[in-house]
C-alpha cells in the first residue's frame, strides 16, 4: 500500500509518519509539503521509518505538481491546512486558499488518479458556538473563517464519493507531544506556560468547553482507517469536552505551584461541547485514558526544569 500525506510535516503528520511506518501493510509513505511553518523537526533523529518515506516540497494549490504525486498512490491522508488557533478569525483570504481551494485542487486531481481511499481531517469547529453536546447529525454552523473554509472543503470531498472511498473527520482539538507540536493549542500552551514559567493566563471566564483528543489517539485511529472496514461518510473524532477551568484543575495537580491569572474576565467565549460516542467509535474503539497521567508523561518530555 502506498500512501500520501499532505501536510505531513505538521503536528499530526509527523506522529502519522512514524506510525504509519510500523505497518508492515504500507510500503511507501510521501509527504507533501511546502514547510510554511518553518517545521523541520520530522526530518531529523528518527531513522526507523527512512526506508519508506520520501518527501516532496510543494504546494496544495500546485495542480501539477499534486497530479504527478497522485500516481501509484492508494490513500491520501489529507491535512495539509491552515491553523492558528486563537486567530481563527483573522486574515480570512489565507484560510481559504489554502484549506478551501487546496482541497479544491486536490479533489481535482483525485478524480483523475487511481487513488482507493481518501481520508480527510476536518475539524469540530464546523459546529461553531453551541448550547448542547453535538453529534455527526447536528447541523454545521461554522463561525469564524477557519471553520468556514473547513467546511467549504468538506464539500469539495464529497464529490468524490462514488468514485473514491471517502472518509471525513471533523477532530477535537488535539494536544499531546511531538516534536513538531503546536504551541497555539491550548493544552499544550498552557503545559509550556506551566512548566517554564509557573503561571498561566486564562482569557475569559474559564467555563468555555472545548473538546479535546490526545495526539497518540488520533493517529492510531488514523493509521486503524486503512485495516479496518467502515463506510464512507463523516465521523466526528473527540475523546474529552473540558472547561478551561477543568484543565486548570488537572493542572494544578501536576504543577502544584502554578498561579493562573483571568484576563478579559467578562468574555465567556464560544462553547462546544462534542458527544465522545461517535459513529466512528463502533468500529474503532478508543481506550479510556485520564488527562492527569498524560500531562505528567507529557511534562517528562520537557528538556530541563527550570528551579
Amino acid at each position: 500500500m502506498n500512501v500520501l500525506i499532505t501536510g505531513g510535516a505538521g503536528y499530526i503528520g509527523t506522529e502519522l509518519v512514524y506510525t504509519l511506518g510500523e505497518l508492515p501493510e504500507v510500503d511507501s509513505i510521501t509527504v507533501y509539503d511546502n514547510l510554511s511553518r518553518g517545521n523541520y523537526n520530522l526530518f531529523i533523529g528518527h531513522r526507523a521509518t527512512s526506508p519508506k518515506v520520501k518527501f516532496i516540497h510543494g504546494e496544495i494549490l500546485d495542480s501539477r505538481k499534486l497530479r504527478s504525486t497522485l500516481k501509484g498512490i492508494d490513500v491520501v491522508f489529507h491535512l495539509a491546512a491552515k491553523v492558528t488557533t486563537p486567530f481563527a478569525n483573522t486574515d480570512g483570504h489565507i484560510y481559504e486558499q489554502t484549506n478551501h481551494w487546496g482541497t479544491a485542487e486536490l479533489t481535482y486531481a483525485l478524480e483523475e488518479s487511481n487513488v482507493k481511499q481518501l481520508i480527510f481531517l476536518s475539524s469540530t469547529g464546523v459546529y461553531g458556538n453551541t448550547i448542547d453536546p453535538v453529534t455527526e447529525n447536528s447541523l454545521p454552523q461554522p463561525d469564524n473563517f477557519y471553520s468556514i473554509s473547513k467546511l467549504r472543503a468538506e464539500r469539495h470531498i464529497k464529490r468524490l464519493e462514488g468514485k473514491i472511498k471517502t472518509i471525513i473527520i471533523r477532530l477535537g482539538n488535539v494536544y499531546g507531544y511531538s516534536k513538531s507540536m503546536r504551541f497555539d493549542a491550548v493544552i499544550n500552551r498552557f503545559m509550556f506556560d506551566a512548566h517554564f514559567i509557573k503561571r498561566i493566563t486564562i482569557n475569559g471566564v474559564g467555563s468555555q468547553h472545548r473538546s479535546f483528543i490526545h495526539i497518540n489517539k488520533t493517529t492510531e485511529v488514523l493509521a486503524r482507517l486503512l485495516k479496518t472496514d467502515i463506510p464512507a461518510g463523516t465521523y466526528n473524532l473527540s475523546d474529552k469536552t473540558l472547561s478551561i477551568l477543568d484543565i486548570v484543575d488537572v493542572m494544578k495537580n501536576v504543577y502544584e505551584e502554578l498561579e493562573s491569572f483571568f484576563i478579559n474576565q467578562n468574555y465567556t467565549g464560544p462553547n462546544l461541547e462534542v458527544e465522545r460516542q461517535s459513529k466512528l467509535l463502533e468500529y474503532i474503539p478508543l481506550p479510556e485514558t485520564n488527562l492527569e497521567d498524560e500531562l505528567r508523561e507529557f511534562r517528562t518530555k520537557f528538556t530541563f526544569y527550570p528551579g
